[in-house]
């Protein structure tokens, strides 16, 4: 593993909130944003040794944490290789989210993440903000859940899918135009919708949702989230994600 010795050294100052877009700059609504993370109180170690720091306490031993560099990054290591989870639960991070509906229904089966989202009963804002695919993709014929390819005619097939979007739109500013209150005219918004929401877990429930996420065999769509997600809190701490990286090998 890559030695980051000084961000074990020293305590991390994030300043700078930093948003990574799963779709790319043209995608004007796909965001991850990190908003909050653990903080460690005073300067004598940071958030980064916390695995370290929190394995060691079973033998009251937690103050040699920092002594020496290498010996840290091998315990963390050897407990991430070893499946010695519970030190890697120390860590949290919240992330913004704004996905659409359909990423965000395979995200929240995660359980271990704890989530607040936007709703279309208080506000019609998300409403009419749609996800376009760059690319059709081909049903594959072994595995029912996955695509595999492209299909033909992308422009017929972008065609269809905007003239829905634009016709539940429609509809759906209709219904409100009737006074349909907004809890029932939401039933006409489709799953590309876009919509946002709040996430928190520690770092090993992170890391759980990025193993299972950033296979191939995930959808495309949630892929490039949990690629973001593991871009993030690798830089933010680069020991303990690696550490974790590493035992998935």
């Amino acid at each position: 593993m890559e030695l980051n010795k000084n961000n074990l050294n020293n305590n991390l100052n994030i300043n700078n909130i930093k948003i990574k877009r799963p779709y790319g700059e043209t995608d004007p609504y796909a965001i991850v944003e990190l908003v909050a993370i653990t903080q460690m109180q005073g300067s004598k170690y940071n958030t980064d040794q916390m695995p370290a720091l929190s394995a060691r306490v079973s033998h009251a031993a937690s103050g040699k944490t920092g002594e020496n560099v290498e010996r840290d990054l091998g315990l963390m290591n050897y407990l991430a290789q070893n499946f010695h989870m519970t030190p890697f639960e120390h860590q949290s991070a919240t992330f913004k989210i704004v996905t659409p509906l359909i990423v965000a229904r395979q995200w929240m089966r995660h359980r271990t993440q704890s989530y607040n989202e936007v709703s279309m009963r208080y506000s019609a804002d998300p409403v009419g903000k749609f996800y376009m695919p760059d690319v059709w993709r081909l049903q594959a014929s072994t595995n029912k859940q996955a695509s595999l390819g492209q299909v033909a005619d992308q422009e017929v097939c972008t065609k269809i899918l905007s003239d829905a979007y634009n016709n539940s739109l429609n509809a759906y500013n209709k219904l409100l135009s009737m006074g349909v209150c907004r809890e029932q005219a939401r039933l006409i918004v489709p799953v590309g919708n876009y919509t946002e929401f709040y996430a928190t877990a520690n770092l090993r429930n992170w890391f759980a949702f990025y193993k299972l996420r950033i296979a191939q065999d995930a959808q495309w769509e949630i892929r490039q989230y949990a690629q973001s997600i593991g871009e993030i809190l690798e830089s933010i701490w680069p020991n303990s994600w690696s550490a974790l990286k590493n035992s998935n090998k």
